[in-house]
Formats: structure tokens, sequence, C-alpha cells
């Protein structure tokens, strides 16, 4: 059915779109998911599906590439290879890192496809067994390895975490209707939307770093750089053992229907540091924290087609899509699809094992053009990945609340970066706290307190204890060789001081207070949650505060300050910067998006990159090509409208 004419042409056609789908920030399967379901209307049941899950299946291999050259999510799937890919782009190993995603991606993919068909039998039981108290402690355990495993300070990571669970409960309450610290704003009665809040954090102070730096993403000379995509291939196989172990990790959570995409990436990534006997390059560059991910997200898709098939439960937000497929195609997914119709699932696989395979290879042929990116002067990169920074942030909601968010979080995630604090628990606390919060809701509704002595929840239990106690064994080992007095390196190897964490562990500890005093006079059922994640969030802030202020009495009795006056200037600059963008905002606002963003290219090549008028013409009129083509065509977005239209 997959390999006769159309369906073929369709699983090419759908393999090209899930490559741009996924290498453009902002974009993912679930936007290509939706973009192309209409087009499904009059096709075969076998084109149909081979155009979809051939988009779908290669988002996850292609948003390596902005997550390992620019530090930018690709999609929410790609954000644990950011950890250690674009430490290694800032080697000068791009291509490196390109070939060992790329590489494990395609056999994950393939493997998770094969398991997907190994598992039909036996996936009854399993899915069954999985209830919401499980689900609860499930969330608390993937937390508290990215809290405690990424970073320099288990304390500043937990604390992380729990700002991202209480961010998540902005809105609606979902078991009382209660709207939930929106400030009387209407924009945040749905909550924070997803796309500004990760683009913030992690887009924007990676390309204010290589703004400020004056030189390239790569900080050593190409010349330098020894071995390229196939030295990735070959740490790829090197590291077999680990690529399988994530492989099922990734199939398994996968199939926990609305979970596992969410955290699929993180626990392969806690994994990965967990059984290693050597930690120490985890976050500076270390090729394991790029195999684990990218093996588990790929193999994911086969473990959430699963739920999807077998009891039309979506296993993720693009499988909901996948269901009107279903619809349009006259089928009804659950035990059928399993006995009349396995014909039609197998397809489903044979599409996303072929797809997988097909778009890996692609991408290994072009990695390595791909990856000269990475030496480029950061002046040239910078306005077009703004360009994309600030439209994928307008994407979700279409409203000028998503950029003042994102310049919001923009600044938080600068501030913590400089400060040591590690930024992706807080979007994993954020990507969890609704889940979490309604599993808790029901497991005390229908289990009461004998919820939590499920045999699989107390299995997740003591595996959450032991994840504490090697995290607390291996910053003891490292405070042991890294003085938290001196002046460092931050994530992605810039220069921090640690007076900047003090801001972020003040501002901490003052939102836990004010959202606990604000939450005291709600209902039951909206209050529940939020003062069980402020109860413990301002105890772990407070005792960052002492730490900071502890660190900074010991700073002033003689800490070496030669890194100082290097920091006040990244701190200068970086203000500059930030002036920059949110004068783009306020343009928006008198002349619309579109004439703000080519102005802002304009002003930054101008100003910044001190580039020629010839250059800054053609830059800018490259920009509003592909602005128009890409958001207006392509993509179709609702532009803001204006003062200046509205008055004229």
């Amino acid at each position: 059915m997959v390999a006769v004419w159309p369906a073929i042409g369709y699983l090419g056609l759908g393999i090209v779109l899930g490559m741009f789908f996924g290498a453009v920030p902002g974009l993912s399967g679930l936007v290509g998911m939706a973009i192309l379901l209409p087009f499904t209307i009059g096709m075969d049941t076998a084109s149909a599906f081979a155009f979809l899950i051939g988009m779908y299946a290669v988002t996850t291999t292609s948003d390596t590439l902005a997550s390992v050259l620019l530090g930018v999510p690709g999609t929410a799937a790609s954000q644990a290879t950011i950890l250690d890919g674009y430490p290694l782009a800032q080697k000068g190993e791009a291509a490196r890192a390109l070939g060992a995603a790329f590489t494990v991606s395609g056999i994950g993919g393939l493997l998770g496809a094969m398991m997907l068909a190994l598992s039909i039998p036996i996936v009854e039981p399993l899915i069954l067994a999985v209830s919401d108290p499980e689900f609860f402690v499930l969330g608390i355990l993937g937390l508290t390895m990215v809290g405690a495993l990424s970073g320099h300070s288990i304390l500043k990571g937990l604390t992380a975490a729990c700002l991202g669970l209480l961010l998540a409960t902005i809105g609606f309450a979902e078991f009382s209707g209660q709207p939930r610290y929106t400030f009387d704003f209407i924009y945040l009665l749905d909550g924070v939307p997803i796309l500004p809040l990760v683009l913030g954090l992690f887009a924007i102070p990676e390309i204010l770093d290589l703004a400020i730096s004056d030189g390239s993403i790569s900080r050593v000379k190409r010349a330098e750089v020894k071995g390229g995509m196939m030295k990735g291939v070959r740490d790829a196989f090197k590291h077999w053992w680990l690529g399988l172990r994530c492989t099922v990790i990734g199939v398994y959570i996968g199939m926990l229907p609305g979970l596992g995409g969410a955290i699929v990436d993180w626990v392969a990534y806690g994994h990965a540091v967990q059984s290693s006997k050597d930690k120490s390059q985890f976050g500076k560059g270390d090729i394991r924290g790029v195999i684990a991910p990218e093996a588990a997200n790929n193999a994911m898709k086969g473990g959430a087609l699963l739920p999807t098939i077998a009891f039309a439960i979506p296993g993720s937000a693009s499988m909901a899509i996948l269901l009107g497929a279903f619809t349009i195609q006259g089928l009804q997914p659950g035990p059928q699809m399993l006995i009349s119709e396995l014909d039609v699932t197998f397809s489903l696989i044979w599409s996303l094992a072929i797809a997988n395979v097909a778009g890996a290879l692609a991408l290994l042929v072009w990695g390595n053009q791909l990856a000269k990116l990475t030496f480029v002067k950061g002046h040239i990169l910078v306005p077009a990945v703004m360009l994309f920074i600030f439209m994928g942030s307008w994407i979700e909601r279409s409203d000028m609340g998503d950029w003042i968010l994102l310049l919001g979080f923009g600044a938080l995630g600068y501030l913590m970066k400089k400060g040591g604090w590690s930024r992706p628990p807080l979007v994993l606390g954020y990507i969890l706290g609704k889940i979490m919060e309604s599993a808790l809701h029901i497991s005390i509704q229908t289990h009461g307190m004998g919820s939590f002595s499920r045999p699989i929840v107390l299995a997740m239990i003591a595996l959450l204890i032991l994840t504490l106690y090697v995290a607390y064994r291996r910053h003891k080992t490292n405070q042991q060789n890294i003085d938290p007095l001196e002046d460092s390196e931050s994530e992605g190897g810039s220069v921090h001081h640690p007076s900047l964490s003090v801001p972020v562990s003040m501002g901490a500890l003052l939102v836990f207070l004010a959202a606990g005093a604000t939450a005291l006079g709600w209902s039951y059922g909206s209050k529940l949650f939020p003062l069980t994640v402020i109860a413990v969030g301002t105890v772990l802030a407070l005792s960052v505060v002492l730490s900071d202020v502890r660190n900074l009495a010991l700073m002033k009795r003689g800490a070496n300050t030669a890194l100082r006056p290097i920091v006040a200037s990244e701190m200068s600059n970086a203000m500059k910067f930030v002036l920059l963008l949110l004068g783009v905002l306020l343009a928006a606002l008198v002349v619309g998006q579109y004439l703000a963003l080519i102005a802002f290219v304009a002003v930054y090549l101008w100003f910044w990159g001190r580039y020629s008028p010839r250059i800054i013409a053609l830059y800018c009129a490259l920009s509003a090509i592909g602005l128009y083509g890409l958001f207006e065509v392509v993509v179709p977005v609702i532009w803001y409208q204006p003062l200046f239209f509205t008055l004229f």
C-alpha cells in the first residue's frame, strides 16, 4: 500500500515538508499536521496517511538543526538537545553533533516503528495499568531528574521547576472554572502560551550572546576542527547501547497519552546522565547528551501512534489531529484497527519507518553544508534568526501579548543563564503542570491517599529517591572542584557572575509569597495544586536566597574580581540589544509588525554590524520576501492592526 504510486510520492512530499516544519523554530509537527490535514480529503487511505505520517515522522529529526546550530529549540521535542548540542557547535563540532543526531534519529525511528508492530498484542495491559496516580508521580520524577541533573545547583533546578508548575496554573482552573493569576487580562485566561515561553527562555539569550560577542557561533577556527559528520556517525555506533536504551524509553513513554511527547527527551537525557560514570562534560558539549534525547524523541513517534490507533486515545496533540484523518477516511480507531483494518495499521508503521530513514539520510547528506553556518559571522545570522523568533512566537495566538511575553521571558532567561540557573526545569514544569494538576485531583477524588501506595507508584517513588541521591553525590563531587564564588562560565560558555543569581532567587521567592497570598481565598479545587507547589517552591527559593546572600558576603571579603569588568561590559551591551528589541515592539504597535521587523534588520546591520548600505538593502529585501512568502503564503498569520493603519 505504501510502496505503490501515488502513496510513495505523497510520502516523499510529506518528508520534505516535515523537514521544513521541524527546522523552523515556532513551526512543528502539530502546525504541519493541522495545515496538511485538509489536503487529504479525496486521497486514498494509503496516500493520506503516508502524506501525514511522512511529515510527522521527520519533524523531530530536522528540529535538531536549530537546536544545535543556534541553541533554539526547533520543536518542543528538541529542548534537551540544546544542552550539549549547542556547546558542541560553539566548539566548532556542529557537524559531529548533527551526524550523531541524524544517525540515532533514523535508527531510533526505525526501531520505534518495529517495536510498535511487536507491541500491538501486549500493549493494552501496560496502558491500562498506568492511571492518574502514576501520571502525577511520573511528572514529579521527570521534573526531579531534569531539575537535579541539569545545571550546577540542585536547589536552583528544583526551584525553577516549581516556577514552571506555578506558571502552568495561570488561566481558568480546570476543576472549578475560577480564573487564576490573570490580573484581569483576557489574554491570560487561556494561560501562558508555550512558544513565547520557550523561545524567550532559550532563543533570545543565545542570540543576545551571539550579538554582543562580535564573533561566530563557533569559538574556534574552522581549520582547528578535526572530524565532521562521519565522526558523529561513528559516535552514534560507539554509544549504540545508550541509543538502544533511549529508543526503548522513547517508545514506551510515548505510549502514555498526553504525557510522553512532553517529557521523553528530558527523561532520556536524565537517564544518560545518571547511567554515565563520567558526568563532568554533560552540559558542556558531551555527544551522549545529543544521542540520548534524539534517539528517544524519534522513537516516541511510534509509541504515540499505538494508543491513537488501538484506543482512539491520542498519544500527543499531533495524534489528536491524526484522528481527524481517520474520520475523513471513514475509519474508526479502536480494536478493529488491529483486526479487520490491520493492513491500514501496518501501512502507518511502514510510512513511519521509511520516513525516519529517508529523512535522516537526506539530512546526513546536507548536514555538513548546514554546519558551516556556525563559522559565519554572527551579525549576519542574528537578524534572520530574530525574524523567525518573533514570528514563531506570534503563530500560536497572534496577539501582541505574545511579543510582550517573549521579551519578558527573554530577559528572565538571560538573567538565569548568567546567574547559573538551569532553564530546562522551568519549561518542563510548565509543560507538565496541567497534566499533574489534573492527575492529582482525580487521584485524590478516586483513590484517596491510597493513590500513592500502588505498586507502580511506589517503584517510581523509589526511583525518585535514587535520583536525588545520585544528584546530591554528583553535585558534592563537583563542588570540591569548583569554587562557587568565582566568575565562571554559564550554559553555553559565556561569562557569568554569581551576583546575577540574586535578582532571580529574590524574584522567585517574592513570586511564591505573592502567589500564595492570592490563592488563599480561592475554592479548594482552585488552590490545592498551586498551594502545594508554592509550599515546596518557597522553601527551595528561600534556601537559594540564603545561599546567594552568603556567597555575596564572602565575595566582598576578597574573591577574584578579574572577570567583573567583562561581565559589566556584557550587561551594558545586553541592555542596548534589549532596548532595540523593545523598539521593535513599539514600532509594531505604530506601523505594524512587517515594517517593524524590516526596520529592525536595517538598524541592527547598520549600527551593530557596521555593514554597507548595499548589503543592508539586499538583506532587507530578502527578509521582506521571506517574511511575506512564509507567513502570508505558506503559513498565513493574522497580522496585528497597527495604530497607523487604524487612523489612516
